[in-house]
């Protein structure tokens, strides 16, 4: 499957770390905020993983407004039980990374951002980011 370098799929940890208040993380965003003609994806499980890590930190009007934000700026993918078997078929460390890795595959997305790149290096057909290597995406 050909990838599409106008699509680009931030992980959790990305999400995560921005809205806690990360500088490296949020410049990481503000960038991809700024940039045309890019697509920008994450997936429904990353919206569910946020908000469940802020439950403890933050109200719930904290959360409805990052959430809010996120249906904004982002198209979300959704993901099935054949997302997740297709995702057995991997060997990575971390099986979350699995699943986020089919996901972005559902979209064509070409870069992939992420604070743990070295689960990610065994998949093909994307670019791993880190969030400090953001600019590493050309703006156009």
């Amino acid at each position: 499957m050909k990838s599409n370098e106008n699509h680009i799929f931030l992980d959790t940890n990305i999400l995560i770390g921005a809205y806690s208040g990360n500088l490296i993380d949020k410049k990481c965003l503000q960038y991809l905020f700024s940039l045309t003609g890019k697509q920008l994806y994450i997936s429904t499980l990353s919206v569910a993983q946020l908000v469940s890590v802020f439950q403890k930190k933050q109200t719930n009007l904290q959360i409805r407004k990052i959430v809010k934000d996120l249906i904004a700026k982002f198209t979300f993918i959704g993901f099935s039980d054949k997302d997740v078997e297709k995702s057995l078929e991997f060997e990575g460390t971390d099986m979350e990374d699995n699943i986020q890795y089919v996901i972005s595959r559902k979209f064509k997305c070409f870069w992939f951002v992420t604070n743990n790149k070295k689960d990610y290096g065994d998949f093909s057909n994307i670019e791993v980011l880190t969030s400090d290597k953001i600019r590493d995406i050309p703006k156009n």
